[in-house]
């Protein structure tokens, strides 16, 4: 069992349609020493009002998954097979003028590192009301109505707006690329390591605030980082990434009550816990090279259960316990 317990309210909770559906993703990065498969057949669904967090190691796949739903991947990376849907629409089959058009709207990003995510030389006002203008979204009375409103729904007094984002603290930073990717209420949230740079009590704040206006949008969310136990106390479901790949993928809960995936059981024991007062242990090895990737399971090398089955075939998800593992052991 493990020793991190999920926030109570993960236990009983109802959510609405499928806004967001991943199926198969694929994703390319094309470099002089080969192809390095970063996202290698992933897929899941979120409903609206769920919060899904992926959670792994550096390189697993997670950051790149988050630029892959915002159709934002640049050269050398590529898409290089399945489908990503958003409220009923495919993204892959939209023109950049459209795609343009579901940013911020129906879908919204907060990435990494809010000081470099906001325009030094711009006042918060200006930069909010850039996707307002931008989408043609009421005349300019209301814009400014808008941007006290969302200012005030991230925590923050109406007169932050006329400051300059070097007069904000990081957490009141984090809070205004939050109000940004808001401001037209999207369907859709994506949180890209939105605490990183932030320390313990203010990553506590900033996520709350996450939670509040995500239970007003009634939106579906996706949080990414490297934090387990920041994900047992926010998400509602959890998917544990390596290589590119869905190790396990279900209930929060149940993950952390009861990790199956090798993988997973290991990445939680290495969480320190004032329970536990046991000698750390880290994961033995390196994730493999995603150019050139081994046969069979790619966690095998590193597994203490590995058998001759795992040299040779790659476990595809199953259904195990009301969750989805991908391991031969089950």
């Amino acid at each position: 069992m493990s020793a991190i317990t999920p926030a109570p309210e993960h236990r009983a909770t109802a959510f609405g349609a499928d806004v967001l559906h991943v199926e198969d993703l694929r994703v390319e990065y094309v470099t002089s020493a080969g192809i390095a498969t970063a996202v290698d057949g992933v897929s899941f669904t979120v409903r609206a009002g769920e919060r899904l967090g992926l959670v792994g190691e550096s390189g697993s796949g997670k950051s790149t998954i988050a630029t892959a739903l915002m159709r934002l991947l640049r050269p050398p990376a590529r898409v290089a097979g399945g489908r990503i849907v958003v409220d009923g629409v495919e993204l892959q089959g939209l023109s950049d003028e459209a795609m343009r058009r579901m940013r911020l709207a129906t879908i919204a990003l907060v990435a990494q590192g809010a000081i470099n995510s906001l325009n030094p030389s711009a006042r918060v006002e200006d930069q909010i009301l850039d996707g307002l203008v931008d989408h043609g979204r009421a005349g300019r009375r209301e814009q400014r109505r808008r941007v006290a409103e969302v200012l005030r729904q991230v925590g923050l007094r109406p007169e932050v707006a006329r400051l300059f984002p070097h007069q904000l603290s990081g957490g009141m930073r984090q809070r205004v690329c939050i109000a940004i990717a808001i401001s037209l209420r999207p369907k859709v949230l994506v949180a890209d390591e939105p605490t990183s740079a932030l320390d313990v009590v203010v990553q506590h704040q900033v996520m709350e605030t996450f939670r509040a206006v995500q239970d007003d949008l009634g939106a579906a969310m996706i949080l990414i980082g490297h934090d387990i136990g920041l994900m047992a106390q926010f998400a509602t479901r959890v998917g544990i990434m390596y290589a590119g790949l869905l190790a396990e993928i279900g209930e929060t809960r149940k993950i952390f009550g009861n990790p199956l995936h090798p993988y997973t059981r290991l990445l939680i024991a290495s969480i320190t816990t004032m329970e536990r007062k046991t000698e750390l242990k880290g994961i033995p090895g390196l994730p493999p090279s995603l150019i050139d990737r081994p046969t069979g399971c790619p966690f095998r090398d590193r597994c203490p259960f590995a058998m001759e089955r795992c040299a040779v075939e790659e476990p595809l998800p199953r259904p195990v316990d009301d969750r989805l593992v991908a391991c031969h052991l089950y």
